[in-house]
């Protein structure tokens, strides 16, 4: 990648234009709420988005922009293991346009700025708009995908996770989990466009950003810490951007894996939505980082795939949440903890009901896809979710093909130094066996489904009672999960809800293969080159890659 122009240290970051709106407590970095909100006035920024987030050779990239300078230019570069420009504008005359109403939920209706048509032969991929100033300064950055013409069964196809990373784009004032929308708990918004740019951090960090899960591990009693909200409150990116989006997860694994020399083609979650066969004629399709937001459709033809003879690596956590489409796949709706009393499938479709999976309405939990729930899992080594938990996993399984050339024995633990096992895991309802974990089949897993290695989960926060200012989340998710696979409600059953697994699984279905590494941070061990990480992803990409998937 070319080097980034940055202003002077005593010039404010651009781009960090961010509208503050205190929710709880006093000023301190997991409590307090922002969201992007331009304005005309702030430091110097730009703001873009395309007409959609995938296209293929042939079609023309309608990009949409809005500026508080003058004057801005564009380059578009392939993002990978090696970068490459591939078209680059003059300055172009930009204006800022002001935005619509809850445009978080309606869309901006920019007009367009610039556009791109796609030469035949432009390679598939990942595509960065970087929008610089007259100056060269970097102002804002989008990113969309280029498809592949021609399939090839030995090229690996990553589905980018883009329905999550909407779901945590704060941008315009609000996502799925926290904003300034009227009338709903924390000012969420159940519906969201993605004609909207995305939000600070999730398509361009510098290499210093802190991830996730921390980095320093504490060593004694004190409050809860989420460093990658502390370092984005100063330094005005998204409060979440370090929990979904291309930067984060996808752009890692792409960049390892094509400097092992893989091929990777890209599509989005909204291709896998409305196309039955997007994942034909690959033989292996893979899932990395956090893919916590799925239709029905979606999940029907990934479950299709694998019965024909297709193979799935997952190397992501947190399959959560069923969401729905509208306006011909520009708008998600996801009402999650507030389903059963908000969203009007309640009473039409509740199986469309935009809750958890494993809600008893839904009743389709993950296992029966991808071999765990994410109910069952929820949080590691995350603020205050099991702090102190190993960054790793503990092995049980070591004779399976995938731990081949490890050297991993039983209980043995991988991963710890390099931070894989977290923030949020899947797991299962499980019992031991001479020592080894078994499904108990009560939750969807699939049977023959084999536990490879797992490690421990919470799904609340716990410490001393002089430290709860700093936790961010409390209990929440472990009454929500008691709510709806307890008996009843109760103090006992909320304690039992807060206790989960996240789980290494291997199972067969019809003609094709599941391997599940439930973790989100799966792909840090790529990244600082854990040598138990990369030779168990190489030994699943490898052989899954060489089968291909039948047309019956």
């Amino acid at each position: 990648m070319t080097a980034i122009k940055t202003l002077p240290t005593s010039v404010k970051q651009a781009g960090a234009d961010i509208i503050v709106s205190q929710t709880s407590a006093s000023r301190q970095g997991a409590r307090e709420t922002w969201v992007e909100v331009p304005t005309e006035n702030g430091p110097a920024a730009a703001w873009c988005y395309s007409d959609r987030h995938s296209y293929r050779p042939g079609d023309t990239v309608l990009l949409h922009v809005s500026s508080n300078t003058d004057q801005v230019a564009l380059r578009i570069y392939r993002d990978g293991a090696m970068t490459r420009t591939v078209h680059e504008t003059t300055l172009l005359r930009a204006r800022f346009h002001a935005l619509p109403d809850q445009v978080y939920e309606r869309g901006c209706n920019w007009p367009v700025l610039s556009q791109w048509t796609i030469a035949g032969d432009t390679q598939a991929g990942a595509y960065v708009v970087e929008v610089v100033d007259a100056a060269g300064v970097v102002l804002g950055h989008h990113l969309f995908f280029v498809r592949a013409i021609q399939k090839h069964s030995d090229a690996l196809v990553l589905v980018a996770a883009t329905s999550t990373w909407t779901a945590y784009n704060d941008w315009g004032g609000a996502n799925h989990y926290f904003g300034i929308h009227p009338g709903t708990a924390r000012g969420r918004s159940p519906l969201l466009s993605t004609q909207r740019p995305w939000a600070r951090g999730q398509v361009w960090l510098p290499a210093d950003a802190p991830r996730s899960i921390n980095a320093r591990r504490p060593q004694k009693p004190g409050p809860a810490r989420y460093e990658f909200i502390e370092w984005a409150s100063l330094h005005g990116f998204s409060k979440y951007y370090a929990l979904a989006g291309w930067a984060s997860y996808e752009r890692p694994f792409v960049v390892w894996a094509e400097e092992q020399g893989y091929s990777v083609d890209i599509i989005t979650q909204e291709d896998l939505h409305r196309e039955p066969v997007a994942l034909a004629g690959y033989a292996c399709a893979v899932f990395v980082g956090h893919d916590e937001y799925w239709t029905r459709e979606m999940r029907d033809h990934v479950d299709a795939f694998v019965e024909r003879g297709g193979n799935v690596a997952r190397f992501a956590g947190n399959f959560m949440w069923q969401i729905r489409l509208e306006d011909d796949h520009k708008r998600q709706v996801a009402y999650k903890y507030d389903a059963r009393t908000l969203d009007p499938f309640v009473n039409v479709d509740p199986a469309r009901l935009t809750s958890a999976w494993e809600d008893p309405l839904v009743n389709s939990p993950g296992a029966s896809t991808f071999g765990v729930n994410g109910l069952r899992g929820i949080y590691a080594a995350f603020g205050g979710m099991a702090r102190r938990n190993p960054r790793g996993y503990q092995v049980f399984r070591p004779l399976h093909w995938c731990f081949a050339d490890t050297g991993l024995a039983y209980a043995d633990m991988f991963g710890d130094e390099a931070n894989i096992f977290g923030y949020e895991v899947d797991g299962l309802d499980y019992t031991f066996v001479e020592g080894l974990p078994e499904p108990l089949g009560t939750d969807g897993a699939p049977p023959g489904l084999e536990i490879l290695a797992m490690g421990w989960a919470t799904s609340a926060e716990h410490g001393r009672g002089e430290d709860a200012y700093s936790f961010m989340l409390g209990d929440r998710d472990a009454r929500y999960r008691a709510s709806l696979l307890a008996p009843e409600l109760s103090e006992e059953s909320v304690r039992q809800h807060s206790r989960g697994t996240g789980m290494i699984v291997h199972f067969n279905k019809g003609k094709g293969q599941v391997f599940t590494a439930a973790t989100c941070e799966w792909v840090h061990g790529l990244m600082v080159n854990d040598p138990y990480t990369v030779t168990i992803t190489k030994n699943v990409l490898d052989r899954f890659s060489r089968v291909q998937e039948t047309s019956e």
